[in-house]
């Protein structure tokens, strides 16, 4: 869900109201595109740029039509030209030429870097709402001390008007740091050079009162890694209990192979012959024993 931002809010003569006003979810949904933003005011510088720069290489600088001196036998360097471009008054290399420097953007990018930019100053609490002014005249002394009560004598600020109100562009035309324009004329390069942003509240619409506004108002900022706070989690996860560990249990010991049962149906005799067949080996082994040693010839004394 997006939650809604809150702004001040001013009345035509420049006096802070009580309360703040919520700003409409369309544009102000919270979100900011930096690359598109980027994008946009690249775009908008580019555009501003002419490209008439034109500079003369040697072709184009009069004179030197003829070799200065000859080629050989004078003791000095061979020249072609008093107009090359190590001559002095000779032609540039690699100047700049007359040339488009006109960038583009979809217009779905153009209308989301105007968001985010939006986006941006309300956040940064740089955005502010103002009942609609209303000049029978063009006055520069009542815009300076509208601008003055703001707090905001010392800013670059830019009015956003519903409409295209003359007397008000008028009063502020001679003021170097404030600019006025329509709301919907205005672009993402535009609300982004300006430090405060003051939108006449008719041209966002219908806005809810939101809570009382504070005295003063102060820009976000981040959580300090070190510190106090971050000592102070560091200190309770310290003073948690360590938990224990599981028991491991032993392994299990490894069990003996079983022996092989004899079969049920083999009788006890069979058994009995395999065991006798070894002692039945050994007797016949014996006679032939005996007859070796005797074929053996004996000592001669």
């Amino acid at each position: 869900m997006i939650q809604a931002l809150e702004v001040l809010a001013y009345t035509a003569e420049g006096a802070r109201r009580p309360h703040a006003v919520r700003l409409p979810p369309d544009p102000f949904d919270g979100r900011v595109h930096a690359a598109a933003m980027h994008q946009a005011v690249r775009m908008f510088l580019a555009n501003q740029r002419q490209g008439t720069a034109q500079t003369k290489t040697r072709g184009f600088v009069s004179g030197g039509n003829r070799k200065p001196w000859r080629q050989k036998g004078t003791g000095r360097a061979r020249q072609g030209s008093i107009r090359a471009p190590n001559w002095p008054g000779g032609g540039t290399v690699f100047g700049p030429i007359p040339r488009d420097y006109r960038m583009g953007m979809p217009k779905r990018l153009r209308r989301l870097a105007r968001r985010s930019a939006l986006n941006a100053r309300a956040r940064e609490r740089a955005l502010a709402v103002i009942e609609p002014l209303a000049f029978e005249a063009p006055r520069t002394k009542r815009m300076v001390e509208i601008i003055g009560r703001m707090g905001l004598a010392d800013r670059r600020v830019l009015v956003l008007t519903d409409r295209l109100e003359h007397n008000v562009a008028l009063s502020a035309r001679n003021l170097r740091n404030v600019d006025v324009m329509r709301f919907a004329d205005a672009s993402t390069y535009d609300i982004l050079r300006a430090d405060a942003v003051l939108i006449e509240e008719p041209a966002l619409g219908t806005l809810e009162a939101g809570d009382e506004a504070p005295r003063e108002v102060e820009s976000p900022r981040p959580a300090p890694k070190s510190g106090p706070t971050a000592r102070a989690r560091e200190g309770a996860r310290g003073a948690q209990p360590a938990r224990k560990k599981p028991a491991t249990r032993p392994a299990p010991a490894k069990k003996a192979p079983a022996k092989k049962a004899t079969p049920a149906g083999k009788p006890a005799a069979k058994a009995k012959a395999t065991a006798a067949k070894p002692a039945k080996k050994a007797a016949e082994a014996a006679p032939k024993a005996k007859k070796a040693d005797a074929k053996k010839p004996g000592k001669k004394g």
